[in-house]
């Protein structure tokens, strides 16, 4: 139960990062037809690469935080499992004794 909790907590977190992103990428649009409207076309795409640079910046660090969030979902959820005494899953890619592939 704790285990799908924590899964609840973790998904809220990104949900409300991602809620975050979205709200400065509709900033950023806004201020581009502002701007649009208001100079000209030459400082508006300047403007609107800064903005699409902020906007990158942002999602970077959403996506930083989220699999940092993964990550320590993923080891609360082995530490439980090796505490109940259920074998934890091997890890994506991780190489076994029984693999007779290429």
């Amino acid at each position: 139960m704790n285990e799908q909790k924590g899964l609840a907590v973790a998904s809220h977190g990104l949900m409300a990062r991602a809620a975050g992103t979205v709200f400065t990428g509709l900033v950023g649009v806004s201020a581009y037809e502002i701007l649009r409207k208001a100079v000209g076309t030459a400082p508006v795409h300047r403007a609107a690469v800064t903005a699409t640079e902020w906007g990158l910046r942002g999602t970077r660090r959403a996506e930083v935080a989220a699999e940092s969030a993964r990550l320590k979902v993923a080891d609360v959820v082995a530490e439980a499992r090796e505490r109940i005494g259920e074998d934890a899953a091997a890890p994506v890619g991780a190489k076994t004794d029984d693999d007779d592939c290429c």
